[in-house]
Parts: C-alpha cells; sequence; structure tokens
C-alpha cells in the first residue's frame, strides 16, 4: 500500500500581517478621496499636495497611536485576567475545577476521563491557567513589543498607502489630469493590494481585490462629488 505524507496548509495570520491591512488600506483610500475630492475644488496641485501630505501625515500618527492603545490594552487585560486565574486557582479550586470540567464536557469527555484530566491540572497550576486563559478566555499572551511593534507597522503602512494616490500630483501640474492618472494608479494599486490581502488571509484572492477596489473608488468618488457640488 502506497503511503502519502499528509500535510496540512493552514493560513497562521500574524499580528504582522493584520496591521499591514490595517494600514495600507487605510492609507490608500483616504487620501485618494481628499485629493480626489481637492480635485474638483481647486485648480493648482500644490494645494493638494500640502493637504495631502498633512493628511498623511495626521492619519499615520492617529491609527499608529491606535494601534499602540489597542496593543498595550490587549497586555492589561490580558495580565489582568492572569492575576484573577492564578489567585482563583489558589483560592476557589473546586469551582475552577469544575470550569475545567464543563470545558471538556462540551468536547463529549466521559466523566471519568475529566476527573483524571483535572486531577492532573491540580498538580500543574501554571498549566491550569495556563489552560484556563486559553479554553475559558480565549486568550493568549501577547508579545512583549506587541504595542510597539503594532504602531510603527500601521504607521508605515499608512504613509506608504497614502504616497500612491498622491504620486501623480508630484509629476503633473493640472489636477484633473493628475485625478486621472491618480484613479488609475490608485485602482491598480487597491487591486494589488486586494489580491494580496486575500492570498494571505486564505479568502478567494480576486474577491477580495474587488471589494478593495470598491470600497476605495466609492470614497473617491463621493468625496470628488461633493466637492465640486460646493464649489
Amino acid at each position: 500500500m502506497n503511503q502519502h505524507s499528509h500535510e496540512e496548509k493552514h493560513f497562521m495570520g500574524s499580528e504582522f500581517i493584520r496591521d499591514i491591512v490595517i494600514g495600507m488600506s487605510d492609507g490608500l483610500t483616504v487620501p485618494f478621496a481628499l485629493a480626489a475630492g481637492l480635485s474638483g475644488a481647486v485648480d493648482t496641485t500644490s494645494l493638494i499636495l500640502a493637504a495631502g501630505g498633512a493628511e498623511i501625515a495626521a492619519g499615520s500618527i492617529a491609527m499608529g497611536l491606535g494601534g499602540y492603545l489597542a496593543g498595550k490594552t490587549d497586555a492589561e487585560h490580558y495580565e489582568t485576567e492572569l492575576k484573577r486565574e492564578q489567585r482563583e486557582v489558589i483560592e476557589v479550586p473546586d469551582r475552577e475545577e469544575e470550569e475545567v470540567a464543563e470545558v471538556f464536557r462540551e468536547y463529549g469527555l466521559e466523566e471519568e476521563q475529566i476527573k483524571l484530566i483535572t486531577a492532573t491540572m491540580r498538580k500543574n497550576p501554571e498549566q491550569w491557567v495556563d489552560f484556563m486563559m486559553k479554553f475559558e478566555l480565549g486568550l493568549e499572551k501577547p508579545e512583549p513589543n506587541r504595542a510597539r511593534n503594532s504602531a510603527i507597522t500601521i504607521a508605515i503602512s499608512y504613509i506608504i498607502g497614502g504616497i500612491i494616490p498622491l504620486s501623480p500630483y508630484m509629476l503633473i501640474p493640472k489636477p484633473a489630469s493628475a485625478l486621472s492618472v491618480s484613479v488609475i494608479v490608485t485602482i491598480i494599486a487597491l487591486m494589488i493590494f486586494g489580491y494580496i490581502k486575500g492570498r494571505f488571509t486564505g479568502t478567494a484572492p480576486w474577491k477580495n481585490a474587488i471589494q478593495t477596489t470598491i470600497v476605495g473608488g466609492l470614497a473617491a468618488a463621493a468625496a470628488f462629488g461633493l466637492a465640486r457640488w460646493l464649489s
């Protein structure tokens, strides 16, 4: 009988990739929408570049700060719950043991099997607490530098994404002409980004590409139309 090795392929969506997605998606759409909107109201690219640059600076700082605060909140929440679980396995072990039993009952284990598991856990408090953190609370220990790394990754991704739709305005003096090129460049970038995001997340790449492009295009179209109407 021929035996074939079985290799499971799962997407291990790292927090780094998630931060890039957050930063790039907003970086591509928000400055694009702003530049498109201003193109309908002004006749010089210098103002568009100044406003776009200010938006990228403010947006990258705001997004990076949001990522930092989210990372800090996750770390603080984990530490708080960890201390609580450590205290409870000492002060109310019977209740914690019953909580472990409830977890395994959901998986269909017999009571005798559960008793053996809980008895073993009582002898290993650290593993007991780790089990409760993961399976009762659904919490994983955050990386020590998660907040800082998240802030940097999101901010840089936002800046890179924001430069793409503004780049035509650096080369073409007329806003209308620059907008036409910006639309083409940004749509291509949105499609590529959406496709790559789909590949990383394990979902349909082309579906992601189309969805990302539509969202960015609608944001820019709405801003352009509003600015044109107000002017």
